[in-house]
């Protein structure tokens, strides 16, 4: 196992009671997490927080991450994306649009219907606003707004993080359509059976807009940084910071790419088949995979006593 993968002590335990049926297994929420891109020079540093706070050199692009609050009872103290599950009221109505069309959406995200496919991407667009400052909407289909961090821009991100207004109510009340041609679907993970908070989480990218800049405002972390998806991942295999496996898999898949511009272009080519953990015994030991990524197996000794055997 790597050193700076997220694992609660409790897994085993939960493991063992789900396999002899002591456990039911809660339903996933559906949730969604963006991978926010700029190149470097592109912003000339963060509104609050820790101005500009830039890890690493590199000569590809930057990732926006945000460290949740240990005090979480998710996944405290990990690095992530800006991110967060569906409002349900993302599902009642549709709302201007731009992009691809919604039918095209649902088939890229695997999902059945053209609702649940905006809100997904509702929740996308959301949730890099009200954590990170960031809105991919604009006036019309070929434009995207500024500076986002007016007075009256926070009024309204604070009424989304509270729920008092809906996403397409605010963009309704700004005259903006969702720009969804400026995200691309990059991954889908779904939490273990065995973990009571669980999400199917679709990972999108997106490259940091012209004119606006990240600010940290969410509740939910205690810093902010962009960072070399290199770098991030070389700090995973130090032990020096704490990621869940979606998260440093996404992070090493972004390695390649020069610029911004080349990872969205990369989107479309991603596979988007659902990872699942799995759990099984072997021998005397319990083992916790996900298929297709081997560098996260944990082996715990049956008993739940002794050392890690990854």
């Amino acid at each position: 196992m790597s050193q700076g993968q997220w694992y609660p002590p409790e897994w085993p335990d939960r493991i063992r009671a789900l396999a002899a049926g002591e456990l039911t297994a809660a339903a996933p929420r559906r949730a969604a997490t963006v991978m926010l891109l700029r190149d470097p020079g592109t912003e000339s540093g963060a509104a609050g927080g820790v101005p500009g706070a830039v890890t690493g050199s590199a000569t590809g692009p930057l990732v926006h991450m945000l460290r949740r609050r240990t005090s979480m009872a998710f996944a405290g103290g990990a690095y992530a994306y800006p991110g967060g599950g569906v409002d349900p009221r993302d599902d009642d109505r549709l709302i201007g649009w731009a992009g691809p069309p919604l039918e095209q959406w649902a088939a890229r995200l695997g999902v059945a219907t053209v609702t649940e496919a905006q809100a997904v991407v509702c929740a996308a667009v959301r949730e890099t606003f009200e954590e990170a400052g960031v809105l991919l909407a604009g006036p019309t289909a070929g434009s995207v707004v500024g500076d986002t961090t007016g007075d009256d821009w926070e009024a309204d991100r604070e009424a989304l993080v509270a729920r008092d207004l809906s996403f397409a109510e605010f963009l309704d009340r700004r005259g903006l359509v969702l720009r969804s041609d400026l995200l691309g679907a990059w991954a889908r993970w779904i939490t273990p059976e065995f973990e009571p908070r669980r999400y199917d989480t679709w990972f999108f990218v997106a490259a940091l807009p012209e004119g606006q800049r990240t600010r940290d405002v969410s509740t939910e972390a205690d810093r902010t940084e962009w960072i070399a998806p290199a770098e991030a991942a070389r700090r995973y295999d130090a032990g020096e910071l704490l990621m869940m496996p979606p998260t440093v898999t996404t992070l090493r898949a972004l390695t390649p790419y020069g610029t911004a511009a080349e990872a969205l272009g990369a989107a479309e080519d991603q596979d988007m088949t659902p990872v699942l953990a799995q759990a099984r015994l072997e021998g005397d030991e319990l083992v916790l995979s996900w298929p297709g990524h081997d560098e996260f197996t944990k082996h715990v000794p049956a008993a739940g006593a002794g050392g890690d055997g990854a």
